[in-house]
C-alpha cells in the first residue's frame, strides 16, 4: 500500500503494520560503529556480559528509525515532505539482538498547514512491541504530508 494523502488521515486510525523484523547482532554492530556510537553495551558481547543485562543491547537510535521505518509503507510512502520533529520518545523495555518486533501507528491529530496551502501536519504515534507483546518503544512524530493532487482526485 502506497502512503496516504493528508485528505486520507482522520484522527483516531490505527495502522498495524504487517512487517515484524527480528533485529540480528549485525544490524546493533553495524548501526553502532556507522554512527560512531562505540558504547560496549552495544558492541562488546564479554563487557555486556557484565552488565545488569548480561547480554548486548540494541542501540536505541536503531530502535528508534525501526520504529519510524515500518510505518513508512503504510503511512507515508511518497506522500510524506519532512518529519518535523519527534518528541515523547521512549524505551520502556530493553531490546535485544535475536528479538523479532512489530508496529502499531494510531493518527493523534491532523490540521492544515498555515503557511503551505498544498499541504497539511499529521501527528503520529507510533508502538513497536517485541516477540512477547511487550512494548519496548513508542514515540510522537509529526509529519508534513502532501495533499491529494487535483490530478489525483
Amino acid at each position: 500500500m502506497a502512503g496516504l494523502w493528508f485528505e486520507e488521515f482522520k484522527d483516531g486510525m490505527v495502522f498495524n503494520h504487517e512487517w515484524s523484523r527480528t533485529i540480528t547482532e549485525t544490524d546493533n554492530h553495524w548501526f553502532s560503529l556507522l554512527t560512531m556510537n562505540v558504547q560496549p553495551l552495544h558492541i562488546d558481547a564479554h563487557y555486556a556480559a557484565k552488565s545488569e543485562w548480561g547480554k548486548p543491547l540494541v542501540n536505541s537510535l536503531f530502535t528508534l528509525g525501526l520504529l519510524i521505518g515500518m510505518s513508512v509503507n503504510d503511512t507515508t510512502f511518497g506522500t510524506t515532505l519532512a518529519n518535523l520533529g519527534m518528541k515523547e520518545v521512549n524505551f520502556p523495555k530493553p531490546l535485544f539482538p535475536g528479538d523479532s518486533v512489530k508496529v502499531r501507528t494510531t493518527v493523534l491529530s491532523k490540521r492544515e498547514s498555515k503557511s503551505r496551502p498544498n499541504e497539511g501536519i499529521v501527528n503520529f504515534f507510533h508502538e513497536m512491541t517485541n516477540q512477547d507483546g511487550l512494548v519496548v518503544a513508542t514515540c510522537e512524530r509529526a509529519a508534513l504530508m502532501r495533499k491529494r493532487p487535483a490530478a489525483a482526485a
